[in-house]
């Protein structure tokens, strides 16, 4: 099950995966604006001796309750420019971590998912923990919480069985994970109960203990294509620039594209050309906001005229122009341009 399975009411992680980050002891609990408890801790902190500060990555590890959310908590990190390995055997972190090291900086942040239906590698994770102290490495666990009633309802509404229940019913693998982790819980930094959170909320939660104090980057990609050759099919967004004159029709111009200057002159000295553009930047800079308050990190904007070669490729150009000079990291695709 994915995290859009509950977008709309619960937090939905029910396929038994995990994905909290591990935080040390002496957290403490306070109660978030939408009723859920989060707890929060300082970590640790160590210097590796010998090996530059920079050069050790920052270690976060994910788990708790199926079911809880660790999906989403995990795909936010993620988006947040996180290395996230799902699934991975405790014995394996500290490996893990050394590697980072070794990538000379490429690697910087690292989130182990830590996930129940490795519970076999649960009695090794002890064993990592200390490890890791020993290598004064920088950990933090992370720690998905929610209620009996909350987790029933999310399997229930998906129609899986719990990932520990057995022959047995779904509380009886809830009450068998809740005693496999509670002493994890018990050292985790940062508690998050979803119990009544959804999908962007618990996203914003992420978001406010990680991205730091810039906003969420979000990445665009504008791309040029020829309504004869179809829309796109992972567009968000689709401008028409077929309401302009078509430089096809102009002797001189058909053999170019618009990546060319003469080309793209002829495009933006039709009226309203530049106030569409103008107004059409205006009008994503609203909706970019609103994107990140979503916690939307990728659009695709797909820009549209005949056979994809001049207006759209002209327009694309000047608008991924706009975008890179408001901060969007933007990429400029010409999807149909030579197709001819």
């Amino acid at each position: 099950m994915t995290e859009q399975d509950h977008e709309s009411s619960d937090i939905g992680d029910t396929s038994g995966t995990a994905h909290s980050p591990a935080p040390p002891q002496g957290a403490t609990e306070q109660q978030s604006e939408h009723g859920a408890a989060v707890s929060t801790g300082t970590g640790t902190t160590h210097d590796a001796p010998g090996v530059p500060d920079s050069a050790i990555p920052e270690l976060v590890i994910i788990s708790g309750m199926s079911g809880a959310g660790r999906s989403t908590a995990a795909k936010c990190l993620e988006d947040l420019g996180w290395f996230v390995v799902d699934n991975l055997p405790p014995a394996l972190i500290p490996t893990m971590v050394e590697l980072g090291a070794r990538s000379q900086g490429n690697v910087a942040r690292i989130a182990v998912v830590v996930d129940v239906r490795g519970r076999r590698f649960f009695d090794n994770l002890r064993e990592s923990l200390a490890d890791l102290e020993n290598k004064h490495v920088t950990r933090r666990i992370v720690f998905l919480e929610s209620s009996d009633e909350a987790l029933v309802r999310r399997f229930e509404s998906v129609r899986r069985p719990h990932p520990l229940q057995g022959d047995g019913r779904i509380v009886d693998g809830i009450d068998a994970e809740r005693e496999l982790l509670r002493e994890l819980r018990g050292d985790a930094d940062l508690v998050i109960d979803t119990s009544s959170l959804n999908v962007h909320e618990l996203r914003a939660k992420m978001d406010a203990q990680f991205a730091g104090e810039e906003e969420p980057e979000l990445r665009a990609t504008v791309m040029s294509f020829g309504f004869k050759y179809g829309l796109p099919v992972d567009a968000d967004l689709v401008v028409d620039m077929r309401f302009l004159p078509n430089p096809h029709w102009v002797p001189e111009l058909r053999p170019f594209t618009g990546l060319n200057e003469e080309v793209s002159n002829y495009v933006f000295s039709q009226p309203g050309a530049k106030e569409f553009l103008d107004r059409y930047t205006e009008l994503l800079q609203l909706i970019a906001a609103g994107y990140r308050r979503e916690g939307k990190r990728y659009v695709t904007i797909a820009v549209g005229c005949t056979g994809g070669k001049h207006r759209s490729v002209a327009t694309s150009e000047k608008l991924a122009a706009r975008l890179a000079a408001q901060g969007v990291e933007t990429v400029v695709v010409h999807r149909d341009m030579g197709r001819e």
